[in-house]
């Protein structure tokens, strides 16, 4: 498993019951996670300390509860910046386990010795963009919400990057990866967080089950004749580590050759000292 331990502005401090009780900087969250199965006693004094909490309905969603917490705030990881908020289905705005990823491309990025362009598809509040970014590359930042791409332009300017080379698109990222394969434009490295489901500006619609295979395949178009690196993010069930190292494997070794490694994602609990799996990640990186 790849554990993001670097952080000092986020841990989970315990986990039971269907949820998990986090510290988001100098504030006490407890979100509900679907992959806390167990039921172990609520000891940390942290749980009756909490600054909101979001309650999941039975009926699907839910809704946050609010105790004393400031509608944004700020938490850092290394030199980066990111601006949190409360929205929609139990969500800040960052996702924490990650840091794990940004920290290994951002190192390849680095160590590289050429310009790098990176192209990240589904790229939310930018987390990625901007540690691709930090790290030296230019970056075109695509996603179908208006709102996460805003929010992303304001986490780079929060980091110190909002003169860097990152380019902002709001489009489906099928369709926008199809007209770059038409526009001849290429990159060196590729990230992608597809959702399990979701909707385009145009309300094209993607389940990834059905279609992240012949997505890996169609982004290949567009990486350059030496690519540094591709990865790919996976928070639903049945795409399990074996799964992603099979698509890469298919599309990429045999046109690249390198070499693949996927495994799960996961966050230390301080409470414990076990760690809470967070979905998977796949890996391609050149030889």
């Amino acid at each position: 498993m790849w554990i993001a331990d670097g952080w000092k502005d986020y841990e989970v401090i315990d986990a039971s019951k269907g949820e998990k009780l986090e510290r988001w900087g100098n504030y006490i969250l407890v979100r509900p996670d679907p992959q806390v199965i167990w039921d172990t006693p609520k000891t940390a004094r942290e749980w009756k300390k909490m600054n909101a909490h979001y309650h999941r309905s039975s009926k699907g969603g839910g809704e946050w509860e609010f105790f004393d917490l400031p509608k944004q705030w700020q938490i850092h990881y290394k030199e980066l910046t990111f601006n949190l908020q409360p929205f929609s289905f139990k969500h800040t705005g960052l996702f924490p386990e990650q840091a794990t990823n940004w920290d290994w491309f951002s190192n390849k990025i680095k160590n590289a010795n050429r310009p790098v362009k990176v192209l990240n598809l589904f790229a939310y509040t930018g987390g990625a963009t901007i540690s691709a970014a930090a790290a030296g590359a230019s970056v075109t930042h695509v996603d179908a919400s208006k709102g996460m791409v805003t929010w992303a332009k304001e986490n780079a300017a929060s980091s110190g990057l909002q003169e860097s080379p990152i380019r902002y698109i709001v489009d489906d990222c099928v369709k926008f990866v199809e007209r770059e394969i038409r526009r001849g434009n290429r990159y060196d490295a590729i990230i992608m967080d597809p959702p399990s489901y979701g909707r385009g500006p145009k309300g094209e619609i993607w389940k990834i089950e059905e279609q992240i295979h012949e997505f890996i395949k169609l982004c290949t178009n567009v990486l350059t004749d030496n690519p540094l690196f591709f990865l790919v993010n996976s928070y639903t069930t049945g795409l399990q580590p074996a799964v992603l190292t099979y698509m890469l494997s298919t599309e990429l070794v045999k046109k690249y050759k390198g070499k693949v490694n996927s495994e799960e994602i996961g966050l230390p609990v301080s409470g414990n000292g076990l760690v809470l799996p967070c979905g998977a990640s796949g890996r391609w990186e050149c030889n």
